[in-house]
């Protein structure tokens, strides 16, 4: 008998008590269990990366409040699809003590006007909304709808969790159950399947049928082997998507315009959002050029900007012009490294105090006590530079900003070095 569902379908958990990572969200005395559990569940956006439950949550939600479900995909719904939502979530009111669900996948690929169609459904509670996203919602949901909404983020799936879910599925789904199957070798299982625990199982699922043998040994070089024969299956879904925006990011990085181009033409040929490409590239522009050559976050930002106005198809050209750019850029990460430094200093030495001199003295008590005073304004001194501790005292000399070997960055270094002597290490 062949199932009717995939494997991870089949084993999609329908409690909390059964939902597999996620504890800082639905774990033991969680915030959002709480509120589960009282029924008192809000609007809320769940981002993370693909697989890793978002749309399972949302069921489990529906379930456990026993509320009306409604669910569209973004992919392929409109505000006429919305609005008809919203009318039968109206109707449902009368038959149910709360109001209905609505969870609406890949919310980041509906338009501004469709997220528009929500507000007045939300705001009024006529509904709850659940959206689900790969993408930062900042960037992605109109920010009146973001307001109204909690966002939570759902973390990565660990090595023991995914592997956990291998091991139930072998044990409980009733038909890999009846079959004798050993793990010998996990990595390509998990290598393959990216943390993504529905693209797992379902690799599972197509390892263990494509072998006859009464005993089943799941070994690296089988699950290569049978992935790569059944690839057009195996990518169905288009998860694929994800593997190409990372090599087109990391050949961009590489400084190597032709695979840039051509990892661009994958995901023009396939349908990808221009939007989506424009902004990743405003981020590398900063993440991995920066003051290599400030000129790049101008230049993907007037992409980022031409490709909303333009759209397909001749988008591809603004879009080619940015890649072959920045690919073609110097590189350097130092903005990058300087504001994780400085992050893992914050969260190391916490709050430290702000030097008087720098301190804002709206009041005379203040100024009384030493707000602002001995403040040396930088524009009073010549080259408009005065030697003054702007760091906490705790962490004085601290550098975070390490210029990268390149003609922009050595110019920047030299100037630092100059006005700071010693200070700094430049």
């Amino acid at each position: 008998m062949i199932p009717s569902a995939p494997l991870a379908e089949r084993m999609r958990p329908t409690s909390l008590d059964n939902y597999v990572g996620q504890q800082h969200l639905v774990g033991k005395g969680s915030v959002l269990r709480e509120l589960i559990e009282k029924g008192m569940v809000p609007s809320m956006i769940l981002w993370g990366s693909p697989g890793i439950g978002k749309t399972t949550l949302a069921n489990i939600i529906s379930n456990a409040t026993d509320r009306p479900f409604f669910s569209l995909s973004a992919i392929n719904s409109g505000v006429k699809d919305v609005r008809e939502i919203i009318q039968k979530a109206k109707s449902k009111q009368f038959f149910s003590a709360h109001n209905p669900i609505l969870f609406i996948d890949e919310i980041h690929r509906f338009s501004k006007s469709q997220q528009d169609s929500l507000l007045g459904a939300v705001e009024s509670g006529t509904i709850t909304l659940i959206g689900a996203t790969t993408e930062n919602p900042s960037f992605e949901v109109i920010s009146a709808l973001l307001s109204r909404c909690q966002v939570y983020t759902l973390e990565p799936l660990n090595r023991d969790e995914l592997m956990g879910l291998v091991t139930l599925a072998l044990e409980k789904d009733e038909f890999l159950n009846k079959k004798k199957v050993k793990i010998k070798e996990e990595h390509a299982l998990l290598q393959l399947s990216g943390g993504d625990a529905r693209k797992l199982l379902n690799l599972l699922e197509l390892v263990v049928n494509n072998q006859t043998d009464d005993k089943i040994e799941i070994t690296d070089e089988k699950v290569k082997q049978i992935a790569q024969q059944n690839i057009v299956k195996y990518d169905k879904d288009g998860e694929q998507h994800y593997d190409i925006i990372s090599a087109f990011i990391k050949s961009i990085r590489g400084s190597d315009p032709n695979a840039g181009v051509y990892w661009l033409a994958r995901m023009i040929e396939g349908g990808e959002d221009p939007k989506f490409i424009a902004r990743r590239l405003l981020i590398l522009a900063s993440e991995d050029i920066g003051n290599a050559n400030p000129t790049a976050i101008v230049m993907a930002n007037n992409c980022f900007q031409a490709v909303n106005v333009i759209g397909w198809p001749e988008s591809r050209i603004i879009l080619s012009q940015c890649v072959t750019y920045l690919a073609s850029s110097p590189k350097s990460n130092a903005a990058y490294m300087a504001i994780t430094h400085a992050q893992a200093e914050v969260k190391a030495s916490g709050n430290l105090n702000v030097p008087l001199p720098l301190r804002n003295a709206p009041t005379k008590l203040m100024k009384e006590i030493g707000y602002g005073k001995e403040y040396k304004y930088a524009h009073d001194h010549p080259n408009n530079f005065v030697h003054q501790e702007y760091l906490p005292q705790e962490i004085s000399g601290k550098k975070f900003y390490e210029p990268m070997n390149n003609a922009r960055e050595n110019d920047l270094r030299k100037r630092l070095k100059a006005l700071w002597q010693e200070k700094y290490g430049y």
